[in-house]
């Protein structure tokens, strides 16, 4: 049987257990009772957050109002930002980076994010079109700027390029200020939600889901950096940038997840105040995650002159997501559907979505609400739109591993 994969005492998990808790939102009730110590910080930050979402608010209603407008539009859906692969300096300083240009920028929320999964090739933002395709016109908004699904820093990166490539001003000032809107999202404690302004339930999550943390990490490093296509944003701006990244990684580190007195890897999403991991949709447990723990591993092997707390995270967590390989498999396609079969032949190498946060073994929920020990158990009970099993971890323990500790460990480390 493959490796990882063999039965264990709990087959089937519900989502009543204190592991798979949802967490709270952040609230004024919350941060009341935290101590004394950050109160402040964190009374600081709603009153922040309330206060942009209420500036967004009314941005709209006067656009709806001065087109006379009966309600806000609702905006094309379901596209991404699409920028070719291999594109140089000569394509962002072409006319189609530039038409690009033009509708991501229309799209900017008066705070300063995206939203995500707006049609950009659809053109320009009409004014009284919400910023987001995410909810209906007169509905409470969703994902109106948020990190989901590499929204708001893929734009700033986008914009700072074109800008490098043209000097075009308008760009330059919308970089800025989505650099200055991350800014403002980061959590007391170092982290990011998903959303922001917050908008409640698991969206309020610090939230590695996604890349979404990473995301805004690589990118303030960036600027904190000077190098192309920052280099002409300010010292202040970089500064600030270059801290925010500091508390960033002080959170990373803390919400490294310690099984039987040894740190492991990292989950999908943890609670904002007390950085306990938290379950988000019915099939999104709170759980360790390979693909999560591989890229947080990639970003923080990137940092120059790790210090010595940074070492053991990166040590810890590389020999954790080597041993959390599944074995034994190979990947088939049946009816349109993909499966994965016992083959001791098999060189594949797998890691999961989710391993348990009490026995480290794989698991797998499906939509119904229940979290199976197997993807076959799992398959037969469920629709299945979602990857649980993955490859990408397979370059960090392997290349990215190996150069790191190259350059970073002293022999009598190993």
């Amino acid at each position: 049987m493959p490796r990882f994969l063999r039965p264990f005492a709990v087959t089937v998990l519900c989502w009543a257990s204190s592991a798979s808790a949802w967490a709270a939102p952040v609230t004024a009730d919350r941060v009341a009772a935290a101590s004394e110590a950050d109160r402040a910080a964190w009374m600081d930050y709603l009153e922040r957050s309330a206060k942009l979402a209420r500036q967004d608010r009314e941005a709209l209603a006067a656009e709806v109002a001065a087109a006379g407008l009966p309600a806000a539009l609702l905006p094309p859906s379901g596209g991404v930002l699409d920028i070719p692969r291999a594109a140089e300096a000569t394509w962002f300083a072409g006319p189609a980076a530039a038409s690009l240009a033009d509708a991501v920028l229309s799209y900017q929320t008066p705070s300063g994010g995206w939203s995500k999964h707006n049609d950009y090739a659809a053109g320009p933002r009409r004014p009284g079109t919400q910023w987001t395709s995410q909810s209906e016109p007169g509905k409470p908004v969703h994902y109106l700027a948020t990190f989901d699904n590499h929204a708001t820093t893929r734009e700033i990166g986008f914009l700072a390029r074109v800008a490098l490539a043209t000097g075009r001003e308008d760009c330059r000032a919308a970089v800025r200020r989505g650099v200055r809107f991350i800014l403002q999202a980061q959590y007391p404690n170092g982290g990011w939600p998903q959303v922001y302004p917050l908008e409640g339930k698991y969206h309020d999550d610090v939230t590695f889901n996604d890349d979404a943390m990473i995301d805004v990490l690589e990118l303030l490093r960036g600027v904190a950096s000077g190098a192309e296509p920052y280099a002409d944003i300010d010292e202040p701006l970089r500064r600030e940038a270059a801290a925010a990244t500091r508390r960033g990684i002080t959170c990373v580190l803390a919400t490294q997840v310690e099984m039987r007195g040894r740190r492991t890897g990292w989950c999908a999403q943890y609670d904002a105040l007390t950085l306990e991991p938290t379950r988000a949709r019915a099939f999104e447990p709170a759980a360790l995650g390979g693909p999560e723990t591989s890229h947080v591993l990639r970003c923080l092997m990137r940092l120059p002159d790790p210090d010595e707390e940074l070492v053991a995270a990166i040590v810890t967590g590389l020999e954790w997501l080597e041993a959390a390989r599944v074995e034994g498999l190979r990947k088939t396609r049946v009816d349109g559907r993909t499966g994965y079969v016992e083959d001791a032949t098999s060189n594949e190498v797998y890691w999961a979505r989710f391993y348990d946060l009490r026995t480290g073994r794989p698991i797998f929920p499906g939509r119904d609400g229940v979290v199976y020990d197997t993807f076959e158990a799992m398959a037969g009970r469920n629709r299945v739109s979602y990857v649980y099993l993955s490859d990408l971890p397979r370059s960090i323990v392997t290349n990215g591993a190996s150069t790191w500790r190259k350059k970073w460990l002293r022999p009598t480390s190993r």
